[in-house]
């Protein structure tokens, strides 16, 4: 099996992972911090937005079982990519909405993908999200990871990341993983 990997940013990166290890064909799903002018920030450091560094999750895929396209749609239906540094209640520069491609067919793909929302007229307002080089990444401490799956009684899990696995499980049936 080959595999091929990218990094998001769609916000808080319990909700992207909540919903990405639901995935059939994504293989790994880490959260962590990517796009920032410091090497391995803590949480605490990203948190005050001065790293530049955003929550992410890097997402390992089988391009055999899931194209680029569907992670690039399921993607763009969990999160609003119209908010510049935004998310919900959720403000920062560490919530913006991102691309980060490692290889430039990913960075095609991408801009080609937010070029067809902007010329369907998808959202009522523009895309904002970036699309860059992954530079930077380092993994999230490790009580962040998975999350929503040990916590999924927690009130933000509760309030945000479970509307948002539900959301994905309603429109894409057919990639939910058994």
């Amino acid at each position: 099996m080959s595999t091929e990997t990218i990094v998001l940013g769609g916000g808080c990166f319990w909700c992207t992972e909540a919903v990405f290890v639901k995935v059939r064909g994504i293989t790994d799903v880490e959260s962590g911090y990517s796009n920032g002018q410091s090497l391995n920030p803590t949480y605490e450091e990203v948190c005050t937005g001065r790293t530049g560094h955003n929550e992410v999750v890097k997402l390992e895929y089988d391009p055999a079982r899931i194209s680029l396209e569907q992670v690039l749609q399921i993607f763009f239906i969990i999160h609003d990519p119209t908010t510049l540094n935004r998310q919900g209640n959720d403000a920062g520069t560490q919530y913006r909405s991102g691309i980060y491609y490692t290889t430039p067919e990913q960075k095609k793909a991408a801009e080609d993908f937010i070029a067809r929302l902007t010329q369907d007229k998808t959202f009522d307002r523009p895309v904002v999200t970036e699309v860059l080089p992954q530079l930077n990444y380092s993994a999230a401490e490790a009580y962040h990871q998975d999350f929503f799956e040990k916590n999924p009684n927690q009130g933000y899990c509760v309030a945000v990341a479970g509307p948002k696995v539900a959301k994905f499980r309603k429109t894409f049936k057919e990639l939910v993983r058994d």
